[in-house]
């Protein structure tokens, strides 16, 4: 198998593959990659797309509606919460960031991004009161029995979740002297 084939593999085995994952499972140097996608999406085999800072690999046929969403969920945490909502319905936020021990600024950072592609819905009751739900459910079982995080993905968001948690105490600290 050629370099480009591998690449157009891997891209088809994982939709939403980033340019450093690439590099990361086919051991490849970042000008290989970089010559041989350029010529993939030339050749109109593959697609790019930048989200949220990142720039995530499709092929040609993987369908355009879904990509922004496998893009967000190949981040550990939304997949957390959207597993969450799907486990025990509609819940608040502030719920969420408990249950699953994460500062509450990161669930709102992810659940900004779910809403953005339509996954979930933030429902306004009276007063400050939000409750946030799956908006199909049939499209989030898809997802996520198709989009898995990677390790440096995992990590990613475990080091964000870390900092929250000692950034959060140092707050915390400030606010008792």
């Amino acid at each position: 198998m050629t370099t480009r084939e591998r690449i157009q593999a891997a891209i088809r085995a994982e939709p939403g593959i980033h340019f450093n994952e690439l590099g990361r499972r086919l051991t490849l140097a970042n000008g290989q990659i970089q010559y041989h996608v350029r010529r993939l999406e030339r050749a109109d085999e593959v697609d790019q797309e930048i989200y949220a800072g990142r720039t995530h690999y499709y092929d040609r046929d993987f369908d355009p509606e879904l990509r922004r969403d496998v893009a967000v969920l190949r981040r550990e945490t939304a997949r957390d919460i959207l597993s969450y909502l799907r486990d025990n319905g509609s819940s608040p936020p502030a719920e969420i960031a408990q249950r699953l021990g994460i500062a509450r600024s990161t669930v709102e950072y992810h659940l900004d991004r779910l809403c953005d592609c339509e996954l979930i819905t933030k429902c306004y009751g009276t007063g400050s009161a939000v409750t946030v739900r799956i908006s199909n459910h049939e499209t989030v079982r898809e997802l996520l029995g198709v989009v898995e995080p990677t390790f440096p993905e995992r990590m990613t968001d475990r080091f964000t979740r870390l900092f929250d948690d000692v950034l959060h105490g140092w707050s915390a600290d400030m606010d008792n002297k």
